[in-house]
């Protein structure tokens, strides 16, 4: 996995922190506290045509082929070793049977050593041979649904809507970097001073602003859209980690404190998501709808040469996070519900933006299919993703082993999850400022966010405090 971008040579530091290179097996704790794979295995035994289509359409290698195998190899396993346990019961009992007659017992026994030699040997092999397939299941990606449209790339996306028009200057729109230094109120160069590239320092309103972005968010969310909000650790257990998906497969993308399982957090899909993991909720529960903020951080490997410029991509930002917990027939409805409130937060702030469904070729390694929400930012003529709105089916509760109950007494099954940005708050603040700047550097504050800026109307070069 390729290093991420570090400007002038700045590495990211944190004190007793390190970016995780990997991926691999040895970050995972040796007891696993989550379920098992995230696809059913026997969904993969009567449909391996079907998973190999839809794996295929997303153009990436996945080890279903040996994920087969091992399978095959752990059944048979299993069946010559219970086998062979069942014929070591029966000598037991012959041999309790031949002692208490006063017979000869000696080839018994012999038989029996055997045996038990054998039984240990296939145990050995039995372990290792999961261990093997559970390294394999986890590089499987989830399923495509069959809604999702079939592309390489993201080249192949699908726009279903817009809102708004694009903002119609009479003037060459300015990008939020300059917008930010002309109003005083963002310091990338001290950032970069303090922490290294890919970090920011807001000042005076810039950090206001945040702020204030991040109480609107969760009051729209809580008051209006039936979230509940939870405030979770800011790291996470590798156990945590596994659950979600993030490890093993992303491991270089993240942040590990040296010397301890925890795990900086990369979203608060992970922590929020793992509020119920290995519980058995009640269907009457469902669905539940939790918000969070928390700082993220990333080492954004592989983002060499981009966005190295602004606020884009950074190694720590804030978000605001929705994830939902439904039952299985729900959540794609949940889906559109979820996505429908992470847009009305850029409504409100009347930022243009459009919805647009990932191909098979760029969905995330979890997701069965996601609608991304992009902001258009006139500084840098493009659009620019603010929120990923996902349905994880089962794939995230089979590893978290979050299941539900329909009724008392019946089977436990595996609920949906689903999460999106509600919203990415730098990203946010960055389409702000850009979307309504004024002539002279100046830039409007929509009246929804006034209330939360002190009724501040406008920002103006020159003056960055607000008291």
């Amino acid at each position: 996995m390729a290093k991420a971008d570090a400007v002038g040579g700045a590495t990211p530091v944190f004190a007793g922190v390190r970016r995780h290179r990997g991926p691999d097996l040895a970050c995972l704790p040796a007891t696993p506290l989550y379920c098992g794979p995230m696809l059913d295995p026997v969904y993969i035994r009567k449909n391996p045509d079907l998973v190999r289509r839809k794996l295929a359409r997303r153009h990436t290698p996945a080890p279903l082929e040996e994920v087969e195998n091992f399978d095959r190899q752990r059944r048979q396993l299993l069946q010559e070793t219970e086998q062979l346990k069942h014929r070591r019961n029966r000598n037991n009992q012959a041999i309790t049977a031949l002692k208490k007659a006063g017979q000869d017992a000696s080839g018994k026994i012999a038989e029996m050593k055997d045996l038990s030699l054998r039984i240990k040997q296939l145990d050995e092999e039995l372990r290792s041979c999961e261990e093997e397939l559970r390294s394999l299941q986890l590089a499987l990606p989830n399923l495509p649904d069959d809604s999702v449209p079939v592309g390489a790339d993201a080249s192949e996306n699908v726009e279903i809507r817009t809102h708004g028009q694009k903002p119609d200057f009479d003037f060459q729109p300015s990008a939020h970097w300059d917008l930010g230094t002309g109003l005083g109120i963002l310091d990338l160069e001290r950032a970069a001073k303090i922490a290294g590239a890919r970090f920011s320092l807001y000042t005076g309103a810039g950090a206001l602003l945040e702020r204030a972005l991040i109480n609107f968010m969760l009051d729209v969310h809580t008051r209006e859209h039936g979230y509940l909000e939870v405030l979770p650790p800011f790291m996470a257990n590798s156990t945590s980690m596994t659950g979600t998906g993030q490890l093993p497969k992303f491991s270089g993308d993240l942040f590990k404190l040296e010397e301890t399982d925890y795990w900086l957090v990369p979203t608060a899909e992970v922590p929020v998501t793992n509020i119920y993991a290995r519980e058995t909720l009640q269907a009457a529960q469902l669905p539940i709808r939790l918000t969070a903020y928390t700082p993220c951080f990333r080492s954004e490997a592989g983002a060499h040469g981009k966005d190295t410029r602004g606020l884009i991509r950074q190694h720590q930002f804030n978000k605001v996070e929705l994830v939902n917990f439904t039952r299985p027939e729900d959540s794609y409805a949940e889906l559109e519900n979820l996505t429908r409130s992470a847009e009305e937060i850029l409504r409100r702030l009347q930022i243009h933006y459009r919805v647009v469904t990932l191909c098979t070729g760029d969905l995330g390694f979890s997701a069965a299919k996601t609608y991304d929400l992009e902001v258009w930012l006139p500084g840098q003529q493009a659009y620019r993703e603010i929120s990923s709105c996902s349905n994880f089916l089962d794939f995230q509760a089979r590893r978290a082993n979050i299941r539900f109950r329909r009724e008392r007494g019946a089977k436990p099954e595996f609920v949906h999850t689903l999460n999106g940005s509600g919203l990415a708050v730098g990203r946010t603040w960055v389409a702000l400022l850009e979307n309504h700047q004024q002539p002279d550097g100046s830039v409007v504050i929509p009246s929804a966010l006034r209330p939360y800026l002190n009724g501040l109307e406008e920002m103006v070069p020159g003056q960055p405090g607000l008291g």
